[in-house]
């Protein structure tokens, strides 16, 4: 029996492990065909709801009744060893985690530093970047691509953006992988690093601004709402760092993969590089590197998907699995098909409603540059390893590969 065909349940519940995060798009296809919600269990036994449809997806994330104020589920959670209002041991009082109006609130002073001209000006630093990288690889060989070139790209420009010391880059990368990795034994020791470092910086910029995003943050006023608080300018950088570089990482790793395994559109889009733009949208859709969405809990008692929710409940939403059932233009082809010359490819893949992802053009540039380059610079790439062998993250709501060997050689 095919994973396919395997029965998706195990005691009446999706169970959304370790194995099921590295055969994901197949799990998710099954249940797909059963329906758009379904009764599942997370980590440490936390029990709850997953999406997989695109519409409901939608409406989940919209929802009013569907909050990211975890107090009704407050008993479930301690349950499983998580205590609400310890923003140390988490990513902080930021704006993923929070309801309007704080939300409002946060995204609007954290947009003020983070706006599109600053991002548009780091295109000629992120393509210097990305040949850097290239430059410092042997000419041909064998090497992991996510530590070579996927990961300190989009880990440089974030740390240098914020303006983290080149001394502390090594551990910025390492505890930012870590702390997304929620099964692992590091996941809590290096979100407590990670945090002390921001707090470090944050409390240094004060005293010390420069022209960085931390110093701009730092530096941001609301003649309504006030500065934002000490404890919300950490939350805000760990979140950039966290959520926002991590996902960079492996949206590159699994665009990379995917093209190995479909030479076709591999030759292609090294033909045409004019249609990496559209591309990464397809790359997003097909295997979106933030595969599901964080948490979210019923308020009340409500209805989704013709599934009755009580109060207290924890949703969740497969973004990935919601890109595979999203509407295309014109019809489109089959969505389990790899097509670079996709026309608008749709997806969730940065959210919906006000939590859409502030750094997603940030993303998009980073991706198409980095890959521009790399498709420019190496002539010949290929897998080094079965595709089955490569050993993907275990836990939390990041999909990737941990590293990805490749044989390749640079023009």
């Amino acid at each position: 029996m095919s994973t396919h065909e395997q029965c998706p349940y195990q005691d009446g519940r999706v169970v959304i492990d370790h194995a099921f995060k590295a055969d994901s798009p197949a799990r998710y296809a099954r249940l797909r065909e059963l329906g758009p919600i379904h009764p599942a269990e997370f980590h440490l036994g936390l029990k709850g709801w997953v999406v997989v449809g695109y519409d409901l997806a939608r409406e989940a994330l919209t929802h009013p009744a569907l909050l990211k104020d975890a107090t009704p589920a407050a008993e479930a959670l301690a349950a499983a060893g998580y205590v609400l209002h310890q923003p140390s041991v988490g990513l902080g009082a930021q704006m993923m985690e929070a309801d309007p109006p704080e939300h409002t609130r946060l995204r609007r002073l954290a947009s003020a530093a983070f706006t599109p001209r600053r991002t548009a000006e780091l295109a000629p630093r992120i393509e210097q970047i990305a040949h850097d990288l290239i430059d410092a690889m042997p000419p041909s060989g064998e090497l992991d691509l996510v530590e070579a070139f996927n990961a300190p790209l989009p880990a440089t420009v974030i740390a240098e953006l914020l303006g983290i010391p080149h001394r502390h880059h090594l551990d910025f990368r390492r505890w930012s992988g870590q702390a997304l990795q929620v099964a692992s034994p590091e996941h809590r020791p290096a979100l407590a690093a990670l945090h002390g470092l921001l707090a470090d910086l944050v409390a240094d910029k004060r005293r010390r601004p420069q022209d960085d995003l931390l110093s701009a943050l730092v530096a941001v006023r609301d003649e309504e709402d006030g500065r934002l608080s000490e404890e919300e300018l950490v939350g805000t950088a760990m979140m950039l760092v966290v959520a926002g570089h991590e996902s960079t990482v492996n949206l590159l790793g699994n665009a990379v993969l995917a093209l190995l395994r479909h030479p076709g559109q591999l030759r292609l889009l090294r033909e045409r590089p004019e249609l990496l733009p559209g591309a990464v949208e397809e790359f997003l859709r097909y295997d979106t590197s933030v595969e599901r969405s964080t948490s979210r809990y019923a308020s009340a008692d409500l209805e989704l998907g013709g599934v009755s929710i009580p109060r207290g409940s924890m949703i969740v939403v497969a973004l990935g699995s919601a890109g595979h059932d999203a509407p295309q233009v014109d019809g489109g082809d089959d969505p389990a098909v790899l097509d670079v010359t996709r026309p608008g490819a749709r997806h969730l893949a940065f959210g919906h409603g006000i939590h859409y992802c502030l750094g997603a053009p940030l993303a998009r540039l980073e991706t198409v540059i980095a890959l521009r380059t790399l498709l420019s610079r190496v002539p010949e790439l290929e897998l080094a390893a079965p595709p089955d062998s490569l050993d993907w993250i275990g836990s939390g709501i990041i999909r990737g590969v941990l590293s990805l060997p490749v044989r390749y050689r640079v023009g």
